[in-house]
């Protein structure tokens, strides 16, 4: 007799804030990753009643819900993914009582940022792993500024900041053994590309997600202020620099710079609104100018980029600034680190030099160090999953 599969819970924000292709694929690595693993997952996202667009219209009803549907189709997810209205028990997709029942049966759950916190849903699973996709923030958010992170609703907690709890990085753990765990890419979704659609180093931003943070006479900002050190940096090479840039028209200023220091900028719905045009994008380009948000560059937290993953998985080199991910990840073919603006255009000559050299290096990276299959594997077997 076959035994049933393990059933594996994910929660994490694929249309609370709609149309954000990369952040959709965030989530997606994992509930496909799992899948490939031969476990059975169900995707959970919890939408707060102030995300629900427009405002007042059932959610059922809603774009969170449209936009949703569309991406759950696309990947095969109609049976395994649930939109849940926050704070009660009104969904899209499994009813809720099916809902309780399936995550009465669930051996783990993996809640991104502990977003899904009904607790009819999350106490009777065993082993719930609160997973960390903004570190420094996270942990921050809870030490300092004294916000209830809903750590205590978890028995494992795992971060993409390599890190995070090492002497090298002086955020706090709030208490928790943190492990580290890198961003996983599923292989086969992202195969190597082939022709380049956008001859231009390109990347995937917001100008700021919310607000900085002062911690131990640091500061921890956005990519605003990573920017802002690197704004001089097209004119010192010959490549071309395009981002698909979330930024307010307000920022006039830092607008005006980006386009007189040759920055291109897309508009980030039409390049990369949903997974698959987020993925296109990525494998038209020639390879990623990685910025990162200063909070993880001054917390030295070593996170790395789910994005740079999918570059690199595409055979796109990658240029990525430097948070101590460098100790975990092998740099200076295919994935290139920089500290400052010196260093950032020195990896584009090195890169423009030899680019087949590095587009090679760049998928041997992801296979060996991202892989959907080792590294997901690997954080089940740290929790303690059963297989």
């Amino acid at each position: 007799m076959r035994r049933p599969r393990t059933t594996v819970v994910v929660s994490g924000m694929i249309a609370a804030d709609p149309f954000q292709g990369g952040a959709s694929w965030a989530v997606l690595q994992y509930v496909l990753g799992l899948q490939r693993l031969g476990y059975e997952v169900h995707l959970v996202e919890p939408i707060p009643t102030a995300s629900i667009q427009p405002p007042g219209t059932p959610l059922g009803e809603s774009l969170n819900e449209a936009y949703f549907h569309r991406v759950a189709e696309e990947y095969g997810l109609e049976r395994h993914a649930t939109l849940l209205h926050a704070g009660t028990r009104e969904t899209v997709g499994m009813p809720y009582d099916e809902l309780r029942a399936l995550c009465r049966r669930a051996a783990v759950l993996l809640n991104v940022s502990g977003m899904l916190a009904d607790p009819e849903l999350v106490s009777p699973i065993p082993i719930r792993v609160y997973l960390d996709l903004d570190p420094a923030f996270n942990q921050l958010w809870h030490a300092a500024e004294g916000i209830d992170m809903r750590f205590a609703a978890h028995t494992h907690f795992a971060t993409v900041g390599q890190e995070v709890g090492s002497d090298a990085c002086p955020v706090p753990t709030c208490g928790r053994d943190w492990i580290p765990t890198l961003p996983p890419v599923v292989l086969d979704r992202w195969p190597v590309a082939g022709e380049i659609r956008r001859d231009a180093w390109t990347t995937v931003a917001n100008w700021r997600g919310y607000g900085s943070i002062e911690h131990g006479g640091v500061h921890h900002g956005q990519k605003a202020h990573s920017f802002r050190r690197l704004m001089e940096l097209p004119g010192r090479t010959t490549g071309k620099f395009a981002v698909a840039l979330s930024i307010h028209p307000g920022e006039t200023r830092d607008v005006t710079a980006l386009g007189a220091n040759g920055w291109e900028i897309l508009d980030p719905i039409e390049a990369a609104g949903t997974p698959w045009h987020y993925a296109r994008f990525v494998a038209g380009s020639r390879g990623e100018i990685g910025i990162a948000k200063s909070g993880y560059v001054a917390s030295r937290c070593g996170w790395f980029s789910d994005r740079s993953a999918c570059y690199l998985a595409c055979g796109r080199p990658v240029i990525a600034q430097e948070t101590g991910f460098g100790r975990h990840l092998p740099t200076g073919s295919g994935l290139l680190s920089f500290g400052d603006i010196e260093g950032a255009t020195d990896a584009t000559a090195r890169v423009r030099a030899d680019y087949a050299v590095h587009a090679r290096a760049a998928r041997a990276v992801a296979e060996e160090y991202l892989d959907s299959d080792r590294v997901l594997g690997r954080l089940l077997g740290k929790v303690g999953a059963p297989c």
